[in-house]
């Protein structure tokens, strides 16, 4: 048996010796495991005689504690030469330039919108917001629109098929984000000052100018004594702080169903500084929105008393803002994918 342990324990390390990271396992089964060689002799120690017990439990103990310590040494060498060798595979030459990660940015539109934002909030305005899903009553009748008037067209405005409702009458997607003024005048109590911003749709052709799905800003001022000396100074204000001051702005008298008297605002073009150009369609004007003092009957179905207050409110493409600051001469480069001209922003 002394014999048989001896043998057992030269060839056990000797495999040890020559084995890989990936045979480990296997030689700790076949040496160390509950069914291995040694293992056996330690169970059957009982039925040898007392002083052969003796010999051979002490030198089987020893060989199991050989074992142990040859397989902990083993394991730590083999992982010291794994860590070298990736070490030297992995290794990080501090002498190459680092490589930049990209880093995202905001949309065009959603900086502008939220330049819009902080300008009004330093003339006292709030932020309102309504569903791009909007009910017929405050896309049109709240806003004095008639049951005739061509824009509720279907060659103008994008409907839902839902059902109608009693009171608000078909869904539609908002043409204009007047439809959440019209809401402010139903839910809010005088004085309001709220700019609304959002996305808008129509049913028309897209061109430089032009697309079916777009941005625009809608603003509400109701307060007793308001006049249209207010409307122009606040639109005045705001194209000084967003084109700065070298930029002219318009007003010329236009008609718009919420609004009496109503007023088209426009901004002269950056591209051609006046002289004509096909963006401005050789005007040397871009017209950026409409405005106007609130129709009285527009306060009324809003719960408002026009005898008590008065109100201006005006509507500004948010997509145009972006073109006659930078003079970009066509709206689809800011709903297009290529990043060369995104990343300018």
């Amino acid at each position: 048996m002394l014999s048989e342990v001896e043998a057992l324990k030269v060839k056990a390390l000797q495999e040890l010796a020559a084995i890989r990271s990936g045979e480990m396992d296997g030689w700790r089964v076949r040496y160390l495991g509950k069914k291995s060689r040694l293992t056996e002799v330690l169970r059957g120690l009982s039925a040898l005689p007392i002083e052969e017990r003796r010999k051979v439990g002490a030198l089987a103990n020893e060989t199991r504690q050989a074992f142990e310590e040859a397989f902990a040494q083993k394991s730590q060498s083999l992982e010291e030469a794994r860590f070298s060798a990736g070490a030297l595979t992995e290794a990080i030459d501090i002498t190459m330039p680092g490589r930049l990660s990209p880093l995202g940015r905001l949309h065009p539109i959603t900086q502008t919108l939220n330049e819009i934002a902080s300008i009004f909030a330093g003339m006292g305005f709030t932020v309102a917001e309504g569903p791009d899903v909007e009910w017929d009553y405050y896309n049109f009748t709240a806003l004095n629109i008639p049951e005739e008037h061509s824009s509720r067209d279907l060659t103008d405005t994008l409907w839902v098929d839902w059902e109608k409702d009693k009171r608000f009458g078909l869904p539609l997607l908002r043409t204009h984000t007047t439809s959440v003024s019209a809401r402010v005048l139903t839910y809010m109590k005088p004085p309001i000052r709220v700019i609304s911003p959002g996305a808008v749709y129509r049913h028309e052709a897209t061109d430089a100018t032009h697309s079916d799905m777009f941005f625009q800003f809608d603003g509400l001022a109701v307060d007793k004594g308001i006049t249209m000396a207010d409307l122009k100074g606040t639109l005045y204000e705001f194209a000084r702080r967003f084109f700065g001051e070298d930029r002219q702005v318009r007003f010329r008298c236009d008609f718009f169903p919420f609004v009496e008297p109503g007023v088209e605002m426009a901004i002269s073009c950056a591209v051609c500084k006046g002289g004509g150009c096909r963006l401005c369609g050789q005007s040397g004007w871009l017209e950026i929105g409409g405005a106007g003092m609130t129709h009285p009957e527009v306060l009324r179905k809003g719960g408002v008393d026009p005898d008590e207050y008065t109100s201006f409110a005006f509507g500004i493409g948010v997509d145009r803002l972006p073109m006659l600051r930078y003079g970009i001469d066509d709206i689809r480069l800011l709903y297009g994918s290529d990043l060369r001209f995104l990343r300018q922003f």
